[in-house]
């Protein structure tokens, strides 16, 4: 496997610093604290390579916040020069770990996201149903062969261990500065367990998100030979027309979960589901002639349309912009 090593001067250079500032900007730009870094770039740009260069970059504490959507979640936001770094340490490395991601994961990459991930799983719930063979004595035409083993991971951010993910990242980075970088990164972080967790809202925890679960990935897909798997962030499914064989994957995986990543199945939410059932996935409940979208996500959409319809036109049209 092909390693790096001399990575760390083009991670600092100005040329990969503007980059990550262009990015970290990215709908951003009447933010105030946008504003007052752009207002002299030149030199905070250079402040920041020269703290990089000498390894003395720290960055500030996390600003914590909570957000109902629909569910409550803890968000952890880095003050923006730190999201600056986040972006210039993802610019050099995300490079190297996009061409040994699988293929069928969807989350956080570019050219992914959700309506591929809709797309892809037609494409298998098809190829298992052999394009919609129906159970014997059904009652209507979603009443296909088959099922899914739609799982995730119990408590999955707050759980990732640091050092496992470090050993992760190692087979791929050996510049040493590069990964102190990362540490320091990972280690700005009031862990709810000693040398677990990675903050929700940060760029980087969404990218080792991935590096993490690339190692399940390359189980499922190598060890175990499964056609019909894809993961979203700490989601994933596998579709297959035999409930025992997906039962047999379910333990299988979840041992491999202890042994090797110290995470679990979330025991209430990894279950094997009739396709007949409609299976919850990005947003929609998914039979197989057609999509229902989430209560929630329904919920969602009308308290945003009647926060709009609140608003006055001005506002309206400041939104609309």
């Amino acid at each position: 496997m092909k390693t790096h090593n001399e990575l760390f001067k083009q991670l600092y250079s100005l040329e990969n610093l503007r980059l990550a500032f262009k990015k970290a900007k990215r709908g951003k730009s009447e933010k105030w604290y946008v504003k007052e870094f752009e207002s002299d770039i030149r030199t905070e740009l250079s402040k920041l390579k020269e703290e990089l260069k000498a390894q003395k970059y720290q960055p500030k504490p996390l600003k914590r916040f909570i957000i109902k959507d629909p569910k409550t979640r803890v968000i952890h936001a880095s003050a923006f020069r730190d999201r600056i770094v986040h972006h210039a340490i993802c610019n050099i490395i995300e490079p190297i770990f996009e061409k040994i991601f699988i293929n069928d994961t969807y989350a956080n990459r570019k050219n992914k996201g959700t309506h591929k991930g809709l797309k892809r799983f037609d494409r298998f719930k098809n190829k298992i149903t052999r394009n919609g063979e129906l159970l014997e004595n059904y009652r209507d035409n979603n009443m296909v062969v088959g099922y899914a083993l739609k799982a995730d991971i119990k408590h999955y951010f707050d759980s990732i261990d640091i050092e496992i993910l470090m050993a992760i990242i190692r087979k791929k980075i050996r510049d040493e500065k590069v990964l102190r970088l990362i540490r320091i990164v990972l280690g700005n972080h009031n862990f709810k367990f000693k040398g677990k967790g990675m903050p929700l809202g940060n760029l980087t925890s969404q990218f080792f998100a991935n590096v993490y679960m690339s190692e399940l990935d390359y189980f499922v897909k190598h060890n175990l030979k499964v056609k019909y798997y894809m993961r979203y962030v700490d989601d994933f499914v596998i579709l297959h027309r035999s409930k025992e064989k997906l039962l047999l994957y379910k333990w299988l995986i979840n041992n491999f979960l202890k042994q090797r990543l110290k995470l679990e199945l979330h025991p209430e939410k990894s279950k094997i589901i009739p396709l007949r059932n409609g299976v919850a996935l990005l947003g929609f409940r998914i039979f197989y002639h057609y999509k229902l979208p989430k209560k929630s996500n329904l919920r969602k959409f009308e308290r945003t349309l009647n926060n709009f319809y609140t608003l006055t036109l001005r506002e309206r049209e400041y939104f609309l912009q």
